[in-house]
Parts: C-alpha cells; structure tokens; sequence
C-alpha cells in the first residue's frame, strides 16, 4: 500500500507542478495580450482562446493536486473537533460514494466529448481563433483520470489513518 501511496504522490505532485507552468503561461499569455491591445491596437484571437484554455487546463487539473493536498474547501465547524479516526471515515465515504462516482461519470461523459470534437475537426467559430477545440476538450477526461488517482491517495491515506499506519496529517487535528 506505502509503495502504491507514494507512486500516486509522485505522480500528482508532477501534475501540481505542471499546473505551475500553466500558469506562468497563462500569465505570460495574458500579458502578451496587454500589451499587444493597448500599445500596439492588435488582437489576436488565437491568443484570447489561449487564455481560457490554459486557464481551464490549469484548473482541471488542478482540482487532483488540491484534493491530494487536502486544501479543498470543506466546512470544518464539525468536522475539525472530530477524532482523527472520525475524520478519515469521512473522507473514505466521501470518496467512495460522492467523489469516485461523479468522477467517473464526468471520464466517461467526457471521453466522448473529446472523441466527437475530434472526430468532426471542431475548431473555433471565430476567425482567427484556434482550430483543434479537442484538445482542451480532452482536458475534461485526462484530468478525471488524475482525480481519480488522487481519489486513491485520499482512501489509501485515509486507511492507513485507520490502520494506524500513517499519522494523520496537519488537518487531523482531533484525538486518536
């Protein structure tokens, strides 16, 4: 279970620091757009799309790398006075009947998004705009399949807690 535990860390952490990247080109993006806007009067279309593509790729991706970090927004009025043990059940039920389903079905809805955008060469409908939408479409399933992974963390995590295998982290701050 630990080796299982800290290959899917690995994994989600590249992805968190993937989703860094996209930022800073999100960012770099943004002000190329500026300026360009402003100092020069040029817009370009393509860059614009850019911009919510990395933004959505940033965010999608991004929900694994908050999961795993446990930095999720969570109404904690109960759940922060509860015991360690307490609070991994939770987050085991959490996950398995509420997370891992919705998951699976956005995977599996968004598969087939992808797929028919690809399949027809869906482009942008603006001049100038970018032409393979499939790509940011394929966003919505891949970084399914990274919650999911990050699903895992939560319950493998949790079941060590359970075990009493792994001390819990610095959200579990209820008795053992």
């Amino acid at each position: 279970m630990n080796a299982s535990l800290k290959l899917i860390t690995k994994i989600i952490d590249v992805l968190g620091n993937f989703c860094s990247l996209l930022m800073l080109l999100m960012i770099a993006n943004v002000f190329y757009d500026v300026v360009m806007r402003y100092f020069f009067n040029d817009v370009n279309i393509g860059m614009q799309e850019l911009e919510w593509h990395l933004f959505a790729a940033m965010f999608m991706f991004g929900i694994a790398y908050t999961l795993k970090e446990d930095a999720h927004v969570r109404v904690d009025i109960f759940y922060d006075v509860m015991s360690a043990k307490k609070q991994a059940i939770i987050n085991i039920f959490g996950s398995i009947f509420l997370a891992l389903p919705i998951t699976l079905l956005i995977m599996y809805y968004g598969y087939g998004y992808a797929l028919d955008a690809y399949a027809m060469g869906e482009g942008s409908g603006d001049p100038g705009g970018l032409p393979h939408r499939w790509v940011v479409r394929a966003v919505i399933p891949l970084s399914s399949f990274f919650l999911v992974l990050s699903i895992f963390h939560v319950l493998l995590s949790n079941i060590q807690i359970l075990l009493g295998t792994q001390l819990p982290n610095k959200h579990h701050q209820g008795e053992l």
